[in-house]
């Protein structure tokens, strides 16, 4: 069976962070700056130093059969478990996901 590749983008907004994860936060926060942003397995949180929003980028891989909506859920249950492992709360997640193997790719003309 063939596995379908999705690259997901979960976005949320910080809830309930204390001064110390605050201050934890904003003390790694140009790890975590949009430059530094990348799709990988494990996932790559990136917030600035506001600490109102944040984006989980991901990559997800699972079955042919698998959709975005699949996916998304395993994106957003990957973002939970490293916000809760980091003591971070957050809000509502929603994200979108994009297919890499749906991707057309233009070639440039020469």
């Amino acid at each position: 069976m063939s596995e379908r590749t999705y690259r997901v983008i979960v976005r949320g907004v910080f809830a309930d962070l204390d001064e110390t994860r605050r201050a934890d936060l904003l003390a790694t926060a140009d790890q975590h700056d949009i430059l530094n942003a990348a799709f990988t397995e494990e996932g790559t949180l990136i917030y600035d130093r506001s600490l109102r929003t944040f984006s989980f980028r991901c990559v997800v891989r699972q079955p042919g059969d698998g959709d975005e909506e699949t996916a998304l859920g395993h994106a957003c249950d990957r973002a939970t478990t490293v916000l809760a492992g980091r003591g971070i709360g957050h809000g509502p997640l929603r994200g979108s996901a994009t297919s890499l193997d749906d991707m057309k790719i233009r070639r440039p003309r020469r």
